[in-house]
């Protein structure tokens, strides 16, 4: 059976923990890092026992390439490698992390009908707790879906989704993560101005958060009748509920989605 050689070219937050997840799943001898910033590369070689290479070897080489560049710069990228791409007689897959870049738009780009598998994942993905949107064109076997996701498995939970719904759902998990660091800090803060140490509240706060969240991932209960069970008749909790919603904190949380969502079209029109 072949073994997949996983590769990717830049290796910044993003792409860093995708490389890293990826050495967790994978071998990371077969794991290959490059970077402009060289020293980000050898950084991560010597965390997770990965390659470093330049863009070039990556295009060469990879059987996944994972193009690690923002909207703005996939132009530049894609440019830069295509005599690389169009020279290889083997079969590879192009796996593009840019938001708002549909996959015809990245195919454009490189200048050929390429297989290309479309991601939206996010930071936690470092951790292993990662949200990763994934869809990919027709040119994209089954098979070859089926060793993308294997081999990023140590990335977190995947789901695969239609394409003209990737943009939406990023601006959940893409963003979110900043969304909820908000939070995590402000409750931090709540209890700091309550009296406890900073590191105790934001200890307190990191771990309400997760166990939350794993409550409505693993469980069949919905977040209103989950907050409800909280919420004791002439409570405290209820007391602090009717303080968020004094501040319109869910519509702040909707407004920041849909903000993000319409700023990710923006970057797609460019």
């Amino acid at each position: 059976m072949k073994t997949e050689r996983f590769g990717f070219i830049g290796v910044g937050n993003m792409g860093g923990a995708l490389a890293r997840a990826a050495c967790r799943s994978a071998d990371a001898a077969n794991v290959l890092a490059a970077d402009r910033m060289q020293e980000k590369a050898e950084a991560l070689a010597a965390e997770c026992g990965c390659r470093t290479a330049d863009a070039e070897t990556v295009a060469a080489q990879a059987d996944f390439i994972f193009l690690g560049a923002k909207p703005q710069a996939m132009s530049a990228l894609l440019a830069e490698i295509h005599p690389v791409l169009a020279a290889r007689q083997d079969r590879f897959v192009l796996v593009s992390m840019a938001a708002g870049l549909s996959i015809a738009r990245i195919c454009e780009l490189a200048g050929e009908e390429y297989p290309v598998i479309r991601i939206m994942p996010n930071t936690p993905a470092a951790v292993g707790e990662g949200m990763i949107l994934y869809t990919a064109n027709e040119r994209v076997t089954e098979e070859e879906l089926a060793s993308f996701v294997k081999g990023m498995s140590g990335a977190g939970r995947f789901d695969r989704i239609d394409e003209k719904l990737i943009d939406a759902a990023s601006a959940i998990s893409g963003c979110g993560p900043a969304f909820v660091y908000l939070f995590l800090e402000a409750l931090a803060d709540g209890g700091v101005e309550c009296g406890l140490p900073y590191d105790k509240a934001l200890q307190y706060a990191a771990q309400t958060v997760a166990g939350s969240a794993r409550m409505v991932l693993e469980g069949e209960r919905h977040p209103e009748a989950l907050k409800n069970a909280v919420c004791s008749p002439g409570g405290t909790t209820i007391a602090g509920v009717h303080a968020l919603e004094s501040g319109a904190f869910r519509a702040l949380a909707m407004d920041a989605v849909c903000a993000a969502y319409r700023k990710t079209l923006e970057l797609g029109k460019k």
